[in-house]
Order: C-alpha cells, then structure tokens, then sequence
C-alpha cells in the first residue's frame, strides 16, 4: 500500500472514532428517551452541547412530561433552559396544576418562573392554601397594637388564609403587602369602635370588616380567611396621654407665674430707685433752704425774732407729734 492511502485510512479511522465516541456519550440518553416514548434525535443531543445545553436536564425533563400526559417539545424546553429558566421546576408545576385540575399554559408557567417566583410553590399553594401569621414575627412585631376611642390599647394577632391566584403571580404583590394591608384594617377596625370592650365581645368583628376591604386585590394571592388569633388589653394610652397633657398644662402655667414674678419684682425695683431718686431730690431742695434764710437775713426779709418763732413753732409740732405717736406726719406703732 502506498502511504497517501495509509494517511487517508489514518484520517478516516480518526474521524470513524471521533464520531463513535460522541455518538456513546448520547446513545445511553437517545435511548432512554426512545424507550420512554419521549423520542429526542441523536443530532438534537449533539446540538444541545454545541450550544452549551445539558442533554441529561432537557431529556429527563421531557420524558417526566410525557409519562405524565403533556406533550412539550424538546424545542420548548431548550428554548427555556437557554432564557435561564428552571426547566426541571417548570415541568413539576405543570404536572402538579394538570393532576389538580388548574390551567397553567406552558407559556404562562415560563413567564412565572422567569419573573422570579416559584411557580412549583405557587401550585402547591393554590391546592393547598398556606396561613400567614399576621404579624410577621421575624420582623420583631409579636402584635398588631390600635388603641380604641376609650383610649385602652389592644393587642391583636391574627392569621390569614391564602391561596395563590396563578393568574396574578406576574406583577402580583407578595405575602408583605397582604400583612400591610391586614394590621392595616386591623388598627382600623380598633380604633373606629367605641370602647375596647366591644371589640373584645366581638372579635370577629374584625375579620369581616377587613374582609370587606377587599385587600388581595392586585396580589398574587387570594384570601379566603382572616382569623383573630389572639388579643390583649395593653395600656391605658389615653389616661396617659391625659396626664402627659395635664403635666404639660402644669409646667406652661408655672413658667407663666415664673413670668409673671419676675415682672413683679423688676417693676418693685423700679418703684425702690424712684423712690431714692425723689428722696434725692428732696435732700437737695432741704439744702437750699439756709440758703435761702441766709439770703433773708442778708435782703432784711427775715428778722432774728422771726427766726425763733419759727424754730419755736417747729419745736411744738415735734412735740406733738411726739405726744401724737406720729414719725415724720405717720402714726407709730405702740408696743404692748
């Protein structure tokens, strides 16, 4: 033999081998899907790793929606795994809404799972209703507090009953928005009755008003119960709130009578330093008269004779004053 031909059966054994080993890696798959009567082509098997897909997910997953009655194509499913969906959850859901009777289009399911929701937990939930406890008490809160007219504090729990709405998980609000919008009604309800007690009597009162409310619109669940689990009477906020007020009233009216003092007293000060201001200028009008008697006595206008009865007049009406009990024209007073 020559050595092209031996180079060409070379090259041709290779590429013999090459094909056979990648032909082993899918027959075990080709053939698992074949005999479960999910037929997936060899050549799609081999596309499916050229374009970065696992074989093992797409094939499994078709064979469990065949067994199961749905018909989906390998195209459908590759076309999911490759939009980042999960594949293997998609097709569990859509077989748990088949076996319960719920209508979950392929497309709708898709569009669930790539929103971001769990659409196998959304089944399960629409057959089977979940509680919330309202509440959350992972956010610290054990009770949803109102306080009523009366001004008594009631402590109120409360668990609700929901079903997912399938239809709504696309652009629905979650289980946060349904406890908001519960403790919402709840303090509503609370502090719209009269007295304490009649929320106490009539717990239930509760819930159908806030059932009224219609408060699963726009969420992705529907509520079909709100229990009251539990309530408490708290604190008396409104005789609290009274006494913060009166203590308040208290110290507004001292520091008014602080104001009203402090006037008093700047204006007794006012009247003291009048009063050495006019005595001042009584000590210097006292000072003028020598003067004055002096220049009489000069000018001839004041003889010596009228002098002293002057100071004879002036003696008796110390006297007399003296006899009267009188200091400076005012009464004394007598000690017993």
């Amino acid at each position: 033999m020559s050595p092209l031909l031996i180079g060409i059966l070379i090259v041709v054994g290779l590429v013999a081998l090459i094909i056979i080993v990648v032909i082993a890696q899918f027959m075990n798959l080709y053939i698992q899907a074949l005999v479960s009567g999910a037929k997936v082509g060899l050549w799609e098997l081999i596309g499916m790793r050229l374009r970065k897909v696992d074989p093992r997910t797409i094939v499994f997953s078709r064979i469990r929606a065949v067994k199961a009655g749905l018909m989906i194509s390998t195209a459908q499913l590759e076309s999911h795994y490759l939009a980042g969906g999960r594949v293997p959850t998609v097709v569990q859901a859509l077989i748990a809404a088949d076996r319960a009777r719920i209508e979950l289009p392929w497309d709708q399911a898709c569009a669930i799972d790539l929103a971001g929701r769990d659409i196998l937990d959304a089944v399960q939930t629409s057959v089977n209703p979940k509680v919330i406890d309202c509440p959350n008490p992972s956010m610290g809160r054990p009770t949803i507090d109102a306080v009523a007219q009366d001004g008594i504090q009631l402590k109120a729990r409360a668990r609700v009953t929901v079903r997912a709405n399938i239809a709504r998980l696309v652009g629905g609000a979650t289980e946060e928005t349904i406890i908001a919008r519960v403790g919402e009604g709840i303090v509503t309800t609370i502090g719209s009755s009269t007295t304490h007690k009649h929320v106490l009597e009539n717990p239930d009162r509760i819930s159908k008003v806030v059932l009224e409310k219609g408060l699963d619109a726009g969420t992705a669940f529907e509520i079909l119960s709100i229990d009251i689990a539990d309530i408490d009477v708290g604190e008396n906020i409104g005789a609290k709130l009274q006494a913060d007020q009166a203590e308040a009233d208290k110290r507004r009216f001292q520091a008014e009578a602080e104001k009203r003092r402090a006037l008093a007293v700047a204006l007794e000060q006012e009247n003291k330093a009048e009063i050495q201001k006019n005595r001042a200028l009584v000590v210097l009008a006292e000072a003028e008269v020598p003067k004055a008697m002096a220049e009489a006595f000069r000018s001839g206008n004041l003889g010596v004779m009228d002098y002293y009865r002057m100071k004879n007049v002036i003696a008796d009406t110390t006297m007399r004053q003296s006899i009267a009990g009188e200091t400076d024209g005012k009464p004394q007073q007598q000690n017993d």
